[in-house]
């Protein structure tokens, strides 16, 4: 699982995490790549809703490109399970219902309780220095109000918590969490309280992971994923996708 680095002194937001209304530029190489982001930031912006239908054709036009490249990206929104295809009618932007948002949430606070018990047992000074690292990053993230770059991060944090688990099965599970969360998990991120709350948890799972606490680390791991669902349920209103399933 590869991960962003960052040095201590520099600016986190020089990185390559674009935000949502950004325009980057058309790489030369890795098209297909491109279009996926592109149409990952239209899926999380709202632009493209959940049921929405796919038209290769409009989205090839729209991104100025042939179809081949936008039937490689919606093959890979279908990987991190942001679309759907549904045969005979096309693919679709992934729903969620509430209660398999639950669900979802129930299993990943197993998971990453179980991977922050096990990362008491195999921590180093160089993963101590990556903690701190992305701690710092997302305190700025936070400061700067910048929720697109305090996700991405905060994916990172998570990642890894479940890298440090040593166990690929208990990693493999927990990324097809991730993946079929990502629509609904970032539109709670917008707000600066709830940034600030999260990394909060962090900084106490941590704390607990370094000291070896291995029933503080898997409580407070635990803790913070259901505490993540609270934040959750408690944005959505009558306009979130969400209210409507």
């Amino acid at each position: 699982m590869q991960l962003l680095r960052f040095s201590a002194t520099s600016n986190p937001e020089q990185h390559n995490l674009q935000p949502m209304n950004a325009a980057p530029e058309k790489p030369e190489q890795g098209l297909p790549v491109f279009v996926a982001d592109q149409l990952k930031q239209l899926i999380y912006s709202g632009e493209l809703k959940p049921g929405e239908r796919l038209n290769e054709a409009a989205l090839a036009l729209r991104m100025g490109t042939s179809r081949g490249p936008v039937r490689e990206a919606i093959r890979m929104l279908t990987g991190l399970g942001l679309v759907t295809a549904v045969l005979n009618r096309g693919v679709f932007v992934r729903q969620m219902s509430v209660r398999e948002m639950l669900e979802l949430y129930d299993l990943r606070a197993l998971v990453f309780g179980f991977a922050a018990e096990r990362a008491t047992e195999h921590m180093a000074e160089s993963h101590k220095a990556r903690f701190e690292e992305l701690l710092q990053a997302m305190d700025h993230a936070c400061e700067t109000e910048n929720p697109n770059l305090y996700y991405e991060l905060n994916l990172q944090f998570h990642a890894l918590v479940l890298q440090l688990a040593n166990n690929r099965r208990a990693q493999a599970a927990y990324d097809d969490y991730v993946k079929e969360m990502h629509l609904f998990r970032r539109e709670y991120f917008n707000a600066p309280g709830n940034m600030r709350q999260s990394n909060a948890e962090h900084r106490t799972l941590y704390e607990a992971i370094v000291k070896g606490s291995k029933a503080k680390a898997k409580t407070t791991a635990e803790r913070h994923v259901l505490k993540g669902r609270e934040r959750l349920l408690s944005n959505i209103d009558s306009h979130s996708p969400l209210a409507r399933l």
